[in-house]
Parts: C-alpha cells; sequence; structure tokens
C-alpha cells in the first residue's frame, strides 16, 4: 500500500504490512502483540487514523502499520446539567463535534471542521478559535506499549500545554509511540448556548462581543465558513486542503523577547486551569512567515506552495512528493530564523523525513 493513499497531505512511499483495527479490543491486540521494546528500531510501528497530521517521507515506512478505524459513541448522565461520551479513537473527529451539538451539548462547537479523529485530539491538544480539547477532556483510555497495560489518564495525568500533551511528549522522547489512544471520554454541558467566545475573528463573524454566547449552530456554522476561506476544510478539489493544516506553532517566547512593536501578542494560559503565565507570550507563526517574505501561494516550485488562502498552510499542488514540501518548509522556516531570531517547529508528525536532514 501506498501511504499517500492515507493522509490529507497525499505524499509518502510504501508500507509492507498494513493491518487494520476496526474495533478497540482490535487496536488492544495489535498494540500487544508490538510491545514497545528498549533498544528496538525508533520508530517501530507506526498508526494512521486520519491522516491528518502526518508527513511520511518518500521511502516510505518498513515496519508494521496500524489502520485506527475504531468508531462508536456511548452518553452517560452525571448531572442534569452535565454528560460524559466516551468515543472510540478512530471516530471522526467532525462528525461527532455535530453529533454532539445534534444531542443539545456544549463545548466543542468552536473546535468543528478539524480533520482527523478522535483518538489524535488529546495528542496534540487540539485547538482552534479560543477553545482546546484539554477544557473538555475528562480522562483518556491509553494502551501503555511499554507495560502491556491498559490505562486510564486524567486531565492532570495527561499534563496538557499549547499544542502538547504528555503522549506527544512521550512520543518524542522515545521516538516511538509508547501510549496509543483507545478512547476519549469528554465532560460537556447540556445546552443550546455555546461557551463563551473568545476568538476576536469568531466574535466578528458572529457580530458578537468576546465573552458572548450564541446558539452553538451559529458557532459551527461560522467557524466552517472561517475554516473554509483558509482552506482548512477538506475538500477533494481544491488543492489548498492537500495540506496537514497549519504546518507551524505559534512560537512560545519569553514574555521581553525582542519581537517587532506591530507583532501579535497572546497571552499564554494554561488550557486547564486557565491561569496566565506572566512568563511567557504567543505570537503567530503565519504573521512571521507573512513579515518574512513568504506571502499566500510563495513556492519554490510548482508542485508545493503555501497556500493561496493561508501562509501557515503547505500544500501539495497535485504532484508533490515529501522531498518538494520539506524543501518548501526548510526554506520557510529559515527564512523567519534569519528576519526574525526564531525557530519554527513543525505541527505534523513527520515519520521517515526530518526538517533537519
Amino acid at each position: 500500500m501506498n501511504l499517500a493513499e492515507l493522509t490529507t497531505f497525499r505524499v509518502g512511499g510504501p508500507a509492507d504490512t498494513v493491518t487494520e483495527a476496526p474495533t478497540r479490543e482490535a487496536l488492544a491486540e495489535f498494540c500487544a502483540a508490538h510491545p514497545l521494546q528498549a533498544g528496538g528500531p525508533r520508530p517501530d510501528v507506526l498508526f494512521v487514523a486520519g491522516g491528518s497530521n502526518l508527513l511520511i517521507g518518500d521511502a516510505g515506512f518498513s515496519g508494521p502499520v496500524c489502520l485506527i478505524r475504531s468508531t462508536g459513541v456511548q452518553m452517560h448522565e452525571v448531572t442534569p446539567d452535565e454528560r460524559l461520551l466516551t468515543v472510540e479513537a478512530g471516530e471522526n473527529w467532525d462528525a461527532f463535534v455535530a453529533d454532539t451539538l445534534a444531542r443539545g451539548l456544549t463545548g466543542l462547537e468552536a473546535l468543528s471542521g478539524i480533520p482527523g479523529t478522535v483518538g489524535a485530539t488529546p495528542v496534540q491538544n487540539v485547538g482552534a478559535y479560543g477553545a482546546e480539547v484539554a477544557e473538555s477532556i475528562e480522562s483518556v483510555l491509553v494502551f501503555d506499549r511499554m507495560s502491556g497495560d491498559e490505562l486510564r489518564l486524567d486531565r492532570t495525568d495527561l499534563e496538557f500545554g499549547y499544542r502538547t500533551s504528555r503522549l506527544k511528549r512521550t512520543a518524542a522522547n522515545t521516538g516511538a509511540v509508547q501510549f496509543v489512544v483507545l478512547a476519549v471520554t469528554f465532560r460537556l454541558g447540556v445546552s443550546r448556548l455555546s461557551a463563551p467566545v473568545r476568538y476576536t475573528q469568531l466574535a466578528r463573524a458572529l457580530e458578537v462581543d468576546l465573552g458572548e454566547q450564541v446558539d452553538t449552530r451559529e458557532v459551527r456554522e461560522a467557524v466552517l465558513a472561517l475554516r473554509a476561506s483558509k482552506g482548512m476544510v477538506l475538500d477533494d478539489a481544491d488543492h489548498d486542503t492537500w495540506s496537514a493544516g497549519s504546518f507551524f506553532t505559534n512560537p512560545i517566547l519569553p514574555a521581553d523577547a525582542a519581537l517587532p512593536a506591530d507583532a501579535p501578542v497572546y497571552p499564554v494560559t494554561d488550557p486547564v486551569t486557565g491561569a496566565r503565565d506572566p512568563r511567557l507570550v504567543k505570537t503567530s507563526a503565519a504573521w512571521l512567515i507573512d513579515r518574512a517574505g513568504f506571502g499566500r501561494g510563495f513556492g519554490l516550485g510548482e508542485r508545493a506552495t503555501l497556500s493561496q488562502k493561508h501562509t501557515l498552510a503547505l500544500t501539495n499542488r497535485g504532484d508533490a512528493r515529501a522531498a518538494d514540501i520539506l524543501e518548501l518548509a526548510r526554506h520557510v522556516r529559515a527564512g523567519v530564523r534569519e528576519a526574525y531570531g526564531i525557530t519554527l517547529e513543525p505541527e505534523p508528525n513527520l515519520i521517515g523525513c526530518s526538517l533537519d536532514a
């Protein structure tokens, strides 16, 4: 199988051994059969679900590949005003978000339109338009490939941060996936009103003030429209969506970092406690890229370019290879570093390739 068929970038070489896991039990069985061993190859196994956060090298992947295809949602009443929903890892994320709104639940509406599956969301602490999944996650059921045990990790155990978690950091530190998400449990409110709107662009689209609440369905429609305008809603006919979404994360810097006076600056807060960290600030990767001279549609050739709609997305214009995406990413990152002394970090997982190679 060609792994390009499994990713939204539509690049990547072949895989020799591919196993489909249609249920939680099948996924756990695969993990048990492929334990993480000290001194083994890194990465040893590749797990693929929605493929929206992967850039796979042109040589492909020589180890076992597991396709996570488990689905299902179970809802339990906690109080008249709260529900717990346990969702299988392979469930489509946006379909699940839409389902929560149909059930009269609030909390995930601002995260509409994000491609991928439910199991990937806690790894990245997926977020958009002022919301992050860390705010709604109650716990995550994982398979620990090191110990061979199933573990339930609560919000504190997961150690969420901006676009990261204990799950992601552990994988980065070991060079392989130790904790495989089997299911995620969310705690959501019962209401047709959204969470308070916390993102200026979204507030403008809704024509409300920051902090106001509106119908959850209105928020979803506005978010989907905003994402589509940036090429962030998957569309086979639109090459601006042949990407992994935002390729670079917004840099988090010391509060006294030397930034241009007109650079956007945002507070850094704990996604669980909401406490602001006065030592840190966040700035916009898209702003840095644009001001460093890389506008929409910029490319080193015709096969891979920045999106025509959004400078933060690197895109496959139809016949790109992973090497083309990597060359463009390195060029943009070097330009931003030269202009501002800031090294951008990639958001997708790079498999069999590197920006430093």
